[in-house]
C-alpha cells in the first residue's frame, strides 16, 4: 500500500490482484464509496489529470473515491476480454476495510464498457447500492480480441453468454462502422435475451445516461430497452434515463446529472 498526502486528501494505492487500484479519501469519517470505472480506453481512466477536478469535487461533497483499472493498466490484463468480475468486486471490498469508507454505501459510475461492468457488479453483488451507468449496454458482448469468440466477462470463472458477431455484423466492423455493427448483432434477439444484464437484480437506483448520435453503439436504444426491462420486472428502486443531445462522449460533459442523483440517492 502507497500512501501519499496533499494535505486536503490522501491517494492510497491498495494491494489488489489484476486490478490496478487507487483509493482517493477525504478527511471526514464514513465517507460514501465512489467506485470509478473507465471504457474500451483501457488504463485506469479516472487516476488521469482529465478527470481530477471531477475526483476532487466528489470528494469535496464527502465521498470517497476508487479509481479502477481493470485491464491495460500496470498489473492487470493486456486485453478487455474474459476479465473475472470478482476481480473488480475484490477491489471494491478492500477499499471498503479503510475506517474512514462507509461500506453501508457503495455506488459504481462506468463509462461506455465500464458503464456494462458496472451494471454487472452491482447486478451479481448487493451491497452495492447505486449505479450511473454513461453510455452503457444492455448485454454482454465479445471480447475485443482478432477472433471475437470469447466474452468481455466472467463470472465465478465462467464465460458469460454474449451476443455473437453474426456475418451479417463483419462488414460493418471492417469498415469501422461501430454502430451499425451493435445495431446488426442487437437482432439477435435469441441470444440477446441470453447475455441480457439482467438489471432488475440491482439492489439500489440506476441512472441511465445516453448520447442521441452515439457513434460508437446506440445507447440510447440500449438504454431503453433496460427501462423497459425493469418495467416488466416492477424493480422496486429508482431507475431513470437521461438521453444527452450528442455524440459517445458528450454525457461525460454533464456530471451535474449525476452529482444531483448521488445526492439523492445515496
Amino acid at each position: 500500500m502507497f500512501l501519499l498526502s496533499t494535505g486536503s486528501f490522501a491517494q492510497i494505492k491498495l494491494e489488489t490482484p489484476n486490478v490496478e487500484s487507487v483509493l482517493y479519501l477525504g478527511k471526514n469519517a464514513s465517507q460514501p464509496l465512489i467506485v470509478g470505472l473507465g471504457g474500451s480506453e483501457g488504463g485506469n481512466a479516472w487516476t488521469s489529470n482529465y478527470w481530477q477536478k471531477t475526483r476532487e469535487q466528489l470528494i469535496e461533497k464527502g465521498y470517497a473515491f476508487l479509481a479502477l483499472g481493470y485491464f491495460g493498466a500496470k498489473g492487470t490484463p493486456d486485453t478487455l476480454n474474459k476479465i473475472e468480475i470478482e476481480d473488480v468486486y475484490y477491489a471494491i471490498q478492500v477499499a471498503t476495510k479503510n475506517p474512514q469508507v462507509n461500506k453501508q454505501k457503495i455506488a459504481i459510475i462506468g463509462g461506455s464498457r465500464g458503464a456494462d461492468l458496472a451494471l454487472l457488479l452491482a447486478s451479481y453483488h448487493q451491497d452495492i447500492k447505486c449505479v450511473v451507468s454513461i453510455v452503457g449496454s444492455n448485454a454482454v458482448f465479445p471480447g475485443h480480441t482478432m477472433h471475437f469468440s470469447t466474452p468481455c466477462w466472467t463470472y465465478k470463472k465462467q464465460a458469460l453468454p454474449f451476443v455473437p458477431l453474426n456475418d451479417e455484423a463483419i462488414p460493418f466492423l471492417i469498415q469501422r462502422n461501430l454502430r451499425r455493427t451493435f445495431e446488426v448483432m442487437l437482432k439477435d434477439t435469441s441470444a440477446l435475451e441470453k447475455a441480457a444484464i439482467k438489471v432488475e437484480h440491482i439492489n439500489g437506483a440506476i441512472l441511465f445516461l445516453s448520447a442521441t448520435q452515439d457513434e460508437i453503439c446506440p445507447s440510447t436504444y440500449m438504454a431503453n430497452l433496460m427501462m423497459e426491462r425493469l418495467q416488466r420486472k416492477q424493480f422496486k428502486y429508482t431507475f431513470t434515463h437521461q438521453s444527452i443531445e450528442g455524440g459517445h462522449t458528450e454525457p461525460l460533459k454533464h456530471f451535474n446529472v449525476i452529482f444531483e442523483f448521488l445526492e439523492k440517492q445515496l
